[in-house]
């Protein structure tokens, strides 16, 4: 057994959580991975109310599971207990010694700084945690927060320990592909990478310990902040569509465009993807809402799905039909 990686293919915002939290109840998992910072969120809808989650694992739905945040990751305090608190994970939480608590100062400093506003940073302190310590500033690391004393496990170490032993996990990424410091549009990016070898890395996993990569792409594309958006459309024909969105963390206006069969294609390449999931097809085809049999899918759907299929030559394996964690087609069901 080992590892199998969820990503983000575009801007972020692609609904990673409904597949996450899918994936976590539906697949053979002893655990799941959260890598990334406090600024990137995730909305999951779980026993009939929306959380929008900013530090733990939408894996946190299946109860069975240990939750995990790596060595790579920047987190918020205030965030973090708080979700904590909502999702009753005190049991299960395991954060490794040197993922690094953002401090007051590095918060302040960002919210200072006229470049983090300048590229439509969300201002939560992770840039400057992160600018913090590549220059070896002192960090106050996990290991150091006495609140955090009981949920210390060297997470690297029990991992690679769990798929020696045969246990599988999911690792979530956060953001997207075209955030990516090195990968995405410069200097509209966040703050490191966040393709899939990066985030394997964030967390100790190397790369032969992956089984599958699977690619979130949204049916349409969105963005907040600034960046170069291909085909973005005019504000009043995003809400004609129903197409408009908020962000989870920032609740700020999403910028939007139709799905772009080339950024999609790059994206395989990056990630070395082996499977895709699209999700809220209900949106571009509200016939589909709440679907879970894909012959179920209007016609126009199921070309959809299968013009990406013959575009990128991967499989599309999940399609995301309503908010709700269930509302999925899994075709990789006999």
């Amino acid at each position: 057994m080992s590892v199998d990686v969820v990503v983000g293919g575009q801007g972020g915002d692609e609904g990673k959580a409904v597949i996450l939290a899918y994936l976590a109840l539906k697949g053979d998992y002893s655990g799941a991975i959260r890598i990334g910072g406090s600024q990137a969120g995730h909305s999951v809808i779980h026993e009939g109310k929306r959380l929008g989650l900013k530090t733990i694992a939408a894996g946190f739905i299946n109860p069975d599971l240990s939750l995990y945040i790596g060595s790579g990751s920047y987190v918020r305090l205030d965030y973090l207990l708080e979700e904590i608190e909502i999702t009753k994970v005190h049991d299960r939480l395991k954060i490794d010694p040197n993922a690094v608590i953002i401090t007051e100062e590095q918060i302040a400093a960002e919210n200072q700084d006229e470049k983090m506003t300048e590229i439509g940073s969300v201002k939560t302190g992770v840039g400057k945690a992160l600018r913090d310590r590549v220059e070896r500033k002192d960090i106050h690391f996990a290991k150091n927060e006495p609140q955090l004393e009981k949920y210390i496990t060297d997470v690297a170490g029990e991992i690679n320990k769990g798929i020696s032993r045969g246990k599988h996990y999911i690792l979530e990424g956060t953001q997207g592909t075209y955030l990516s410091l090195y990968h995405g549009t410069y200097p509209y990016c966040t703050s490191k990478d966040v393709c899939s070898s990066a985030i394997c890395s964030d967390v100790g996993i190397g790369p032969i310990k992956v089984n599958e990569v699977m690619i979130v792409f949204k049916a349409y594309v969105t963005r907040v902040g600034g960046g170069e958006l291909e085909g973005e459309l005019p504000l009043k024909e995003a809400e004609k569509r129903g197409w408009m969105e908020y962000g989870t963390v920032t609740h700020r206006l999403r910028r939007v465009a139709p799905f772009n069969f080339n950024l999609a294609k790059k994206a395989i390449i990056l990630n070395s993807a082996t499977q895709i999931a699209i999700t809220k097809i209900d949106v571009i085809y509200p016939e589909c809402g709440e679907i879970d049999n894909f012959e179920d899918l209007s016609k126009e759907a199921k070309n959809f799905i299968y013009e990406i299929e013959s575009e990128t030559n991967i499989p599309v394996t999940l399609i995301g039909t309503g908010p709700s964690t269930l509302d999925v087609v899994d075709r990789r069901r006999k």
